[in-house]
């Protein structure tokens, strides 16, 4: 069965940095759109990071500018790096896969991903 499985989370201070990965297993997704969302204390999941098949990113605005999202195909792995991490970033982060358009663009709703990891803590403490 196909599996999302992210790791990396933790506790850091604000400023701050963490990786995230998020590694596919029972299927390839080199040529699916894939993401990642993060839901914060309280609130609902939302959109972070975006990754197309050939690379083309796009990020929400809270984090543009200090997080980046990465693919390696041959890994069938995704990375978010997040660095000047500030309180406010505090969520747990899920990754998400696209399995039904193969060499689609960018999305950035939940319901146009069809796979998602079990999701994975981060905290920043101020």
């Amino acid at each position: 069965q196909v599996q999302l499985v992210e790791s990396g989370g933790g506790l850091v201070q604000a400023g701050g940095s963490l990786r995230l990965s998020c590694a596919a297993s029972g299927r390839t997704f080199s040529r699916y759109t894939m993401g990642w969302f993060r839901q914060p204390p309280g609130k609902e999941r939302e959109f972070v990071a975006t990754i197309s098949w050939n690379g083309s990113t796009y990020y929400a605005g809270s984090v543009k500018g200090r997080f980046t999202i990465s693919r390696d195909n041959a890994k069938n792995t995704e990375y978010l790096q997040m660095n000047s991490l500030k309180p406010e970033d505090t969520a747990v982060y899920y990754c998400a896969a696209d399995g039904t358009l193969a060499y689609g663009s960018i999305k950035l709703s939940l319901d146009n991903y069809d796979y998602w990891g079990q999701g994975t803590q981060v905290t920043v403490s101020s």
